[in-house]
């Protein structure tokens, strides 16, 4: 249910008497940058998840750190402060155990909040879509320009090798997310708004109120917003007290994007007007449009950061995408596997346009729903989405945090795709893909959750029949 939150500065000075950190979770992508910060910045940290993973592997062998395989009430002893995902129940043995000892238990937006205010140019990247790849940018753009940004980012980025880097100056980059009102959290200096569309209906209930956090997420902003200068939602949810430059397609937007790619050319390239003059041109290393809404974005924060358009250019050139972000797998008989986060109808149109665009014999797109609610809601916008592909293969409905009391299935969603396949298993699906794709061809797996674990499966099994 919608709420109308605001920002908790109550434990802004928290950190000041403390030195061990406990996170619960610590394996998530939101969680482990946090934590990675807290160790350079000299604070002891143990952790717990459910499941092992690279990022856990990595954080273990790079830092040193406890990371404890399940949730047990032992695993917070000695901790000052304990750490927690949104998605933690109350009853977690690790979350009861601290509250009944009276540990302090903060959730992750909050510290998120808290690091944020320690420095004095916070760039904070919201949007419905979008939000991972623009933080990765904008990040590659400073650190690759030598501004050295402390960076929080939804997704591994390959040039630093993980999802958060530790700088020494005052800037720090991050994703604000606005589902149950996280972003409200984050007081930045600088606010990004990529885009603004119905999505997480199951907290906002309707577009009026996610507009609404938006503009209460600009308030919070001290020295600037960029917004897309082409999208009238976002337009709307700028601060009228704040300078805000804008970017897009559009005449009057402040940074503009004219093409100069061909129709045939897999990655977009475009000449950048900054107040109507040519600064520079881009060439991308990511595909689609969407990408270089994605681009315009990170170009206007770095430039009002003082970066020149050719570092600009130069590091938007070397960028080349982000973990799970038409993320390549591999390339087997001359079949293309790929995996993309995609879990929103705008952007599963988005990466499938691209896909489409790319010159292959035919796109598969193996998707899988992402909450009952969101599909029920969105379930025609879902058909027309998947319609784009040449073959569609819908999965069953992953139900994250809900039930489905909505009597909503994937067969829901295929009645409305022609030609598409209903196809429950990730086994099944895998067999059923790796058997009927041929040379020429993509395919794409495409779902904000573990769907990335089939494009796995149909990876090692095309690598194995093709390197016999």
């Amino acid at each position: 249910m919608y709420m109308d939150k605001s920002c908790d500065r109550s434990y802004d000075n928290i950190l000041d008497n403390i030195k061990r950190v406990h996170f619960i979770g610590i394996g998530g992508s939101g969680m482990c940058p946090l934590a990675e910060i807290l160790i350079q910045k000299g604070y002891s940290v143990s952790g717990s998840d459910m499941n092992d993973g690279d990022t856990l592997q990595r954080i273990r062998e790079t830092y040193d750190i406890k990371v404890y395989m399940g949730h047990k009430a032992e695993n917070i002893d000695g901790a000052e402060l304990v750490v927690y995902t949104a998605a933690v129940k109350d009853d977690n043995p690790e979350l009861v155990s601290a509250r009944q000892q009276n540990i302090p238990t903060i959730e992750r937006s909050v510290m998120l909040g808290i690091l944020s205010r320690k420095y004095s140019d916070t760039i904070a990247v919201a949007g419905t879509h979008g939000k991972t790849t623009t933080t990765a940018m904008i990040s590659q753009i400073l650190i690759g320009s030598s501004v050295d940004p402390t960076a929080v980012i939804g997704g591994k980025l390959p040039a630093i090798g993980g999802n958060s880097y530790v700088g020494k100056s005052e800037v720090m980059v991050c994703e604000a997310c606005e589902y149950v009102d996280s972003f409200l959290q984050i007081t930045p200096a600088v606010a990004v708004i990529l885009n603004v569309d119905a999505d997480h209906l199951d907290y906002f209930e309707n577009l009026d109120n996610i507009k609404k956090s938006f503009r209460k997420f600009t308030a919070q902003t001290s020295k600037i917003v960029v917004v897309n200068g082409d999208d009238a939602n976002s337009l709307e949810c700028t601060n009228p007290d704040l300078p805000v430059l804008t970017f897009g397609f559009s005449d009057n937007c402040d940074y503009k994007a004219v093409m100069t790619s061909s129709s045939d050319t897999v990655y977009d390239s475009f000449d950048l007007f900054f107040k109507n003059t040519k600064i520079c041109n881009i060439n991308l290393s990511v595909p689609g449009k969407h990408n270089v809404y994605n681009a315009l974005a990170a170009v206007a924060v770095c430039h009002y950061m003082g970066v020149s358009p050719e570092n600009i250019a130069k590091n938007l050139n070397e960028f080349t995408g982000v973990h799970r972000r038409f993320e390549i797998l591999g390339r087997y008989g001359g079949i293309t596997i790929a995996d993309d986060f995609a879990h929103h109808p705008t952007e599963i149109t988005a990466a499938l346009t691209a896909a489409k665009g790319m010159g292959f014999r035919k796109v598969w797109n193996i998707f899988q729903p992402h909450t009952f609610s969101r599909t029920v809601v969105l379930l025609d916008d879902f058909a027309k989405a998947l319609s784009i592909a040449d073959e569609a293969i819908i999965l069953e409905i992953l139900p994250v945090r809900e039930t489905n009391t909505f009597n909503i299935y994937n067969t829901d969603i295929g009645k409305k795709v022609p030609g598409s396949k209903c196809i429950d298993t990730f086994e099944d699906a895998t067999k059923y893909v790796c058997e009927n794709a041929q040379d020429g061809d993509l395919i794409l797996t495409m779902g904000g959750g573990n769907v990335y674990m089939c494009a796995n499966m149909i990876n090692d099994i095309l690598k194995s029949k093709y390197s016999e």
